[in-house]
């Protein structure tokens, strides 16, 4: 299942896809909510295309892109630039049965942890990084501010059950 949408904004546009290769009944609710986040996001693409995918398919990717076995919550590629250097064109792959099974850890909706996983994407493709201490809690303060603004609440650095143990996001 294929999903495009388009949104207008007063900095430009943003042409939207999603793809479901898993995850088909999540497309509407990461759609509503990237283009909603879209305006929110400075230097965000100008297309963004965002891949559902299953355990064994994001195990694939991630093996020839990182060389690293057994799947990961979310990919990003940049696409296209400007002639300025600015990424303008990105892929998002994100996957569902990680998202549910970390949903179901947390005691969230699995919609909403894709929806995180989406928006680590296009942060990435901002310029965003996670590979240091402080570069890590200002990407994943960032996410919260605009689930905060979207109305969803804070996903990232919300309180753990205290029934389940507790692992470090990637």
């Amino acid at each position: 299942m294929t999903r495009h949408a388009t949104v207008r904004s007063k900095s430009g546009r943003l042409k939207l896809s999603i793809t479901a290769h898993a995850g088909a009944k999540h497309v509407a609710h990461l759609r509503k909510h990237l283009l909603a986040a879209w305006p929110l996001v400075e230097g965000a693409p100008e297309e963004l295309s965002i891949a559902l995918v299953d355990d064994e398919r994001m195990s694939q990717l991630h093996k020839q892109f990182l060389n690293i076995d057994g799947p990961t919550d979310v990919l990003t590629f940049e696409l296209d630039h400007n002639d300025a250097g600015r990424c303008v064109g990105g892929e998002v792959i994100v996957c569902v049965p990680e998202a549910q099974r970390r949903a179901a850890e947390l005691q969230i909706e699995p919609a909403d942890e894709l929806l995180l996983y989406a928006l680590h994407g296009l942060l990435h493709l901002t310029g965003f990084d996670d590979r240091t201490p402080g570069d890590y809690r200002a990407m994943h303060k960032r996410e919260d501010e605009i689930l905060n603004q979207l109305k969803i609440g804070t996903l990232f650095h919300r309180p753990r059950p205290k029934v389940s143990r507790s692992r470090k996001r990637s």
